[in-house]
């Protein structure tokens, strides 16, 4: 055989083999003598035909596991794929010459399967490939859902043997800015009456009304009742050796407390954020061999989350925030130590919404409400008079807490058109100090973050001094 026949033969195989690998259908592959075989392609539960220029005496294959020969005729061959994987088909003469070695590629069907993604992911730029017994995917597709579709679809067709190499167009960065709001108000009032009768030869204490016993005995003492009493009046009148003595206290006091915290924090989607604003209290733990260490546990505003981006702007939030701080009111001693309460409202939670919605994800009211109403038995029932022998108290403590979380879908942007909180604030001169007690100077910085830092203070977003 010449050259220019050799060349044509080859030319002519690899003509033939080229539609194996666009489309996994049963195609031909020619074997020529003094040719090198090209590699055969086989789709799994698929057929490829092999013929052969010179009739064929023996045909063998390594592994019969992965491929399924049987002869058409003594130049034909029917190749049938029956697993992923790689094997050898041998050809010998009648003379027991090599006429060939064809190497043999089971691959998984990907025609079906890239027909499959067309119908499901339309217009998603994913290209598919076969990778020894596996299935590669790489290409750009537009969100994580559509990206878990294509994974779950492949995973049908080659279970476990996915190498995935996609990735994820759009934004993918999370800014999540929650809003803790706390309101705590409290009432109470009281009202108390107290009696003594005295001698000159000592107070007489057992004839007092419920209240406040050491008062009176100061007031008909004629010193002043306390100095850290507050509503208090008495009132002391004497006839002869008798000394009497009226106390009366009223108290109203009213209270209110609002807490108010707005933590931003940002997150590629898929990765876990955390945000603490606040301080780490010690707390000390004695071991087993007596001594004592310290561990510290942080209060203040928490916040825990983790983003993720599920299609488009429809961003999943995993969500854990908390709201503590040190309880004076409460404490407990141990080993000589005092050691305070905490107060913590804590929520833990899963939403998913819209880049630049709102949700209120959780919400606190309690009302707490108490009366307290102590008599001298009897006496205290009389009409009019009876309120100098009785004493109450009314308390009542409302608390509301709100949480709303929004999550944004951000970009970067460059540095110079933000604003830092110092660049509101310039350091006076020593005239501006000492003539006129400016503690800050007059004119902002100069630049792009100077004329961020004079727009006005107030807003929803920025920073607020007060």
């Amino acid at each position: 055989m010449t050259m220019r026949t050799l060349l044509g033969a080859t030319a002519l195989g690899l003509a033939l083999l080229q539609p194996v690998f666009d489309r996994a259908e049963a195609q031909t592959l020619r074997v020529q003598t003094g040719a090198p075989s090209s590699a055969l392609q086989v789709p799994m539960n698929r057929a490829v035909v092999v013929e052969s220029d010179t009739p064929f005496a023996e045909l063998s294959i390594a592994n019969p596991g992965i491929a399924d020969i049987s002869t058409l005729s003594d130049k034909s061959i029917y190749v049938l794929g029956k697993a992923p994987g790689r094997t050898t088909m041998t050809l010998l003469s009648a003379d027991g010459r090599l006429i060939s070695n064809v190497e043999v590629h089971v691959t998984p069907d990907i025609a079906e399967f890239k027909e499959r993604l067309r119908q499901i992911l339309p217009g998603e730029q994913i290209e598919v490939r076969t990778a020894n017994d596996g299935i590669v995917l790489s290409g750009t597709v537009s969100s994580t859902a559509k990206l878990d579709r294509a994974l779950d679809l492949a995973n049908r067709y080659a279970p476990e043997r996915i190498s995935n190499l996609m990735s994820v167009g759009g934004t993918q960065q999370v800014m999540l800015k929650v809003r803790f709001a706390e309101m705590q108000r409290s009432v109470s009032k009281s009202l108390s009456a107290s009696l003594g009768i005295g001698s000159s030869g000592g107070n007489i204490t057992s004839a007092a009304a419920t209240g406040n016993v050491n008062g009176i005995n100061r007031a008909l003492a004629g010193s002043a009742i306390s100095t850290t009493s507050t509503g208090a009046m008495s009132l002391g009148f004497s006839a002869g050796s008798l000394q009497f003595a009226v106390l009366l206290e009223a108290l109203e006091s009213k209270g209110m407390v609002r807490t108010l915290a707005e933590p931003n924090l940002t997150a590629l989607s898929g990765q876990e954020a955390k945000f603490l604003a606040g301080g780490e209290y010690p707390i000390p733990v004695s071991a087993e061999d007596g001594t004592i260490s310290v561990e510290y546990k942080p209060f203040g505003v928490e916040l825990n989350f983790t983003p993720v981006v599920v299609d488009g702007d429809i961003i999943n939030l995993t969500l854990n925030a908390a709201v503590s701080s040190i309880d004076s009111t409460l404490s407990v001693q141990t080993n000589g130590i005092s050691i305070n309460a905490f107060k913590r409202r804590e929520t833990s939670t899963t939403v998913e919404m819209r880049d630049g919605e709102s949700f209120a994800i959780a919400g606190l009211l309690q009302d707490d409400f108490r009366n307290l109403n102590g008599q001298v038995p009897w006496l205290g029932d009389i009409p009019v008079i009876g309120a100098l022998f009785r004493s109450s108290e009314y308390q009542r403590s409302q608390s509301e807490l709100v949480i709303i979380v929004t999550p944004h879908l951000v970009t970067p942007t460059r540095g110079e058109t933000l604003a830092l909180p110092t660049d509101r604030v310039k350091l006076p001169t020593e005239r501006e100090l000492f003539l006129f007690g400016k503690v800050t100077g007059k004119n902002a910085p100069k630049g792009a973050a100077g004329e961020v830092a004079r727009q006005d203070y107030s807003g929803s977003y920025g920073y607020v001094m007060e």
